[in-house]
């Protein structure tokens, strides 16, 4: 089962009651997929859950890398295996949970990624800073023009990941392979109207300047990989503290682009038919979530991929699902 939807809606308290209701019947564990709770010391800017959320079930996936690890769709995946490998032999039920869309769907699909080599990687971005995405483009359209066709040269973060492939004899794919889980797996999507998430998002914000993110960063400063460094929030407070960005200014840009990335991903999790769609305000929340459980359980949902019988795709954030 997977736990999917854009941030601040409330996909983790989901997943921890969810897994509570579900007992005795089943002996249920939750494993974030998302991208940067992996990191030690992002605590408030990743908004993990509270040491107490955290001693209620147990969880998978966060704070298991340093602040200054690497980390990739590809290492995620691989690791996010052995969790679930785990699960298995111990007949735990799993509760996948998170917005990070590639990882996300990497730890369910059949995807294939190429290995991350950091310091091939290295040496590429080097090679953008001093040189420019032109030059790596004009190289990769040599080593492989399919690629270099669909990407535009001026976009060096796309341009590099393609050259890693071709460098790394695996092709660059400018799309995603058709939906096709690699388990049997039951995906719930929560949604609201975008105005109330937006609302959601500023009350977040505001919990994190509250809570003392300015100082978390400082903790993490010249510690942080190139990564874990592009989290949203910390690479705006990294600004402040370098002097290119006021105080208010930084809070404020966390804010903006919190909600243009809840908007990628509705957008992400809005073009997959398989995901059953839930009203993150309703009062009936957690008691639907429980029904698809057992729906899915007792086999009532399409066998190819427990997606609806009905197709849901459909712009997110526009109603309420009652």
């Amino acid at each position: 089962m997977s736990i999917v939807g854009p941030t601040a809606i409330g996909k983790s308290e989901l997943a921890i009651s969810l897994a509570l209701a579900l007992e005795p019947e089943d002996s249920c564990e939750i494993v974030s997929q998302d991208a940067y709770q992996i990191y030690r010391g992002m605590d408030i800017g990743t908004a993990k859950p509270s040491p107490s959320q955290l001693s209620s079930v147990p969880h998978h996936m966060i704070d298991v890398k340093d602040s200054w690890e690497e980390s990739s769709a590809a290492s995620f995946q691989a690791e996010v295996s052995e969790v679930l490998e785990g699960c298995s032999r111990r007949g735990v039920r799993p509760i996948l949970v998170g917005g990070s869309g590639l990882y996300a769907r990497g730890v369910v699909d059949d995807l294939s990624f190429a290995p991350f080599d950091p310091d091939l990687r290295q040496r590429l971005e080097g090679r953008l800073k001093k040189e420019g995405a032109r030059v790596l483009w004009e190289e990769l359209e040599r080593a492989d023009p399919g690629a270099a066709a669909s990407i535009d040269p001026r976009n060096g973060r796309r341009v590099i990941r393609a050259m890693e492939g071709a460098l790394g004899s695996r092709p660059y794919r400018s799309s995603l392979p058709p939906y096709r889980y690699r388990f049997p797996c039951l995906q719930i999507g929560l949604d609201l109207p975008r105005e109330r998430l937006d609302l959601r998002i500023k009350e977040r914000v505001e919990k994190m300047r509250e809570e003392g993110l300015e100082e978390e960063v400082r903790a993490l400063e010249g510690r942080m990989s190139k990564t874990a460094a592009q989290a949203i929030g910390y690479a705006q407070i990294l600004a402040f503290l370098h002097g290119e960005a006021g105080e208010e200014e930084a809070f404020s840009q966390i804010e903006i682009k919190t909600r243009r990335l809840a908007r990628r991903q509705m957008s992400w999790f809005g073009r997959d038919p398989r995901v059953h769609w839930l009203s993150a305000s309703d009062p009936d929340l957690l008691a639907k979530a429980k029904s698809l459980v057992r729906m899915g359980d007792a086999g009532e949902f399409d066998e190819a991929d427990l997606g609806p019988k009905e197709p849901t795709r459909r712009p997110l954030g526009s109603v309420e699902i009652l």
